[in-house]
């Protein structure tokens, strides 16, 4: 199985048993940045299988050249676009969590509407690929981006916040995230769980 995951067809959703040949549950990763959290997940839960999602070629290569080096089976990377990687790619029903970690906050208010959260058809797709209970997870050390997110799920009734509490279970820092603890920064993290409803 190849660490770099590529399509056969970009036209098409894809089979579960296409992402990973067993049936464990499955994360995604979106805007997995170098893979250091992908790979430190992949680690710690060989249980559950790990995707990562990134479109800028230098990140996919390091996170291959992480994921081969430490010979992990139960993570792979994606390069694709986020939104299309939900929408068209990812099969209905088969993300147990979504992670979303320290994206681009387009500070700016002229691109706000580039905030992913922002998208019409993001909440449909999250919607769509999340299994029953399914999570999404979001952490930003940007606050008017954070609280904007915040807000955007609460207009959504079929999602509701849980707690996060850091010592529930093991969850690794990302890259960026390191950066930020290290310029004393306070990070900022929400948890949904979509309803069965």
């Amino acid at each position: 199985m190849d660490t770099i995951f590529t399509p056969t067809n970009y036209f098409r959703v894809l089979e579960r048993h296409e992402l990973f040949p067993d049936d464990n549950p499955l994360e995604v990763d979106l805007g997995c940045g170098d893979g250091s959290f992908l790979e430190a997940m992949a680690i710690l839960y060989p249980e559950r299988n790990f995707l990562g999602v990134e479109r800028l070629i230098g990140r996919v290569e390091k996170t291959m050249h992480r994921l081969k080096q430490r010979g992990l089976t139960n993570a792979r990377v994606l390069r694709l676009e986020s939104l299309y990687a939900l929408g068209w790619i990812l099969p209905p029903s088969s993300v147990s969590r979504l992670h979303l970690l320290f994206p681009d906050p387009w500070p700016k208010k002229k691109h706000h509407n580039r905030r992913i959260y922002n998208h019409t058809n993001f909440h449909s797709v999250l919607s769509q690929v999340l299994v029953p209970k399914g999570e999404f997870l979001l952490k930003s050390d940007d606050l008017p981006y954070f609280e904007s997110g915040v807000e955007v799920m609460s207009l959504h009734a079929n999602f509701e916040r849980l707690d996060w509490l850091e010592s529930a279970a093991p969850y690794p820092f990302t890259d960026f995230e390191q950066q930020w603890l290290a310029l004393s920064k306070i990070i900022h993290r929400a948890r949904w769980r979509k309803l069965t409803v």
